[in-house]
């Protein structure tokens, strides 16, 4: 039987992209991914051939089918990813116990382990983001995403020995991301207004700045981080562009990518835990992991629209 390569939400946004490159990067080994498919569409999955097994991982009985000892890589996806869930316990119960089970699984051997985290961690302030600013979450998803991080520290405390990566995703856009609708990226979304000859609707007054990255950075990202010469502990990594870019910037490109006009329309955000400005500080994920962000977001955009996934 060959080794294992596991990854939890493959049929997600993320874990759809990861899982299919990683059908490439890993040909001999047995792919197997574990989602209880309610944020995740089979469509994502088109060409995957590896096993699939249906459960959520709070849950024990995925236990069973997943022999800890022969699992090489363990890609760590599945998430609640709704912000405005508002519900903590919802988080909780998915994003946090989840990952307990999970660390639980796997504590006994000695398999790296890589899991999402975001940069909704950062909480709501100005500037760039580095890791090893304080920590401010400013809702329910956000606060699952430090739990988790704390549980990793708990767990490199227990086991000296292990390699743990968080990798703090900022605003991941590109194609297998249209299920996910009002949870999608301000990319798709506003896409979809301009496609259909709408008003774009913005916040007010549209200067909220983001790091979009596009999916396949962060899918390299992810991998790179699997092979990484690391020291044991737990090391948390900002996965971005490394730039941000306003809401109106990204209007005024998609109209370009896709060849239409677009109209604003501005209104009132409606949400007090709204990130104003999100940008990666990247030293740390160049430095060990050497990644660098192949895809400006003009490029990332055309790239979205030529897969015909941005529709």
């Amino acid at each position: 039987m060959s080794d294992i390569v596991l990854v939890t939400g493959g049929g997600g946004f993320i874990g759809s992209n990861l899982l299919l490159a990683l059908q490439s990067l890993y040909p001999a080994e047995q792919l197997i991914t574990i989602d209880n498919f309610q944020s995740s569409d089979f469509r994502n999955l088109e060409g995957y051939r590896g096993d699939l097994i249906l459960a959520d991982l709070h849950e024990d009985q995925w236990r069973r089918w997943i022999p800890a000892k022969k699992v090489k890589l363990v890609f760590h996806l599945a998430s609640l990813t709704d912000t405005t869930v508002l519900d903590p316990k919802a988080h909780l119960l998915c994003n946090v116990e989840g990952w307990r089970r999970l660390l639980d699984h796997f504590a006994q051997v000695s398999t790296r382990i890589i899991y999402a985290s975001s940069a909704s961690v950062y909480g709501i302030r100005p500037g760039v983001q580095k890791v090893g600013d304080p920590l401010r979450p400013a809702n329910a998803y956000a606060f699952s995403k430090v739990l988790m991080e704390n549980l990793a520290n708990s767990f490199c405390s227990q086991n000296p020995d292990r390699v743990l990566v968080g990798l703090r995703y900022f605003n991941v856009y590109g194609p297998r991301e249209a299920h996910k609708r009002k949870s999608a990226s301000m990319a798709w979304q506003l896409a979809q207004q301009i496609r259909n000859q709408k008003r774009v609707r913005i916040f007010v007054d549209g200067h909220q700045r983001r790091d979009f990255v596009y999916i396949h950075d962060a899918v390299q990202a992810t991998v790179a981080a699997a092979h990484a010469p690391l020291s044991p502990g737990h090391w948390r990594f900002n996965v971005g562009s490394g730039r941000s870019h306003s809401f109106l910037e990204l209007v005024t490109f998609l109209a370009h990518t896709l060849g239409e006009r677009a109209e604003v329309e501005f209104f009132e955000c409606p949400y007090p835990f709204y990130q104003t400005h999100t940008e990666a500080d990247l030293f740390e994920t160049r430095r060990f992991l050497g990644f660098e962000p192949a895809f400006s977001l003009e490029k990332g955009l055309a790239d979205y629209h030529q897969s015909g996934w941005l529709v």
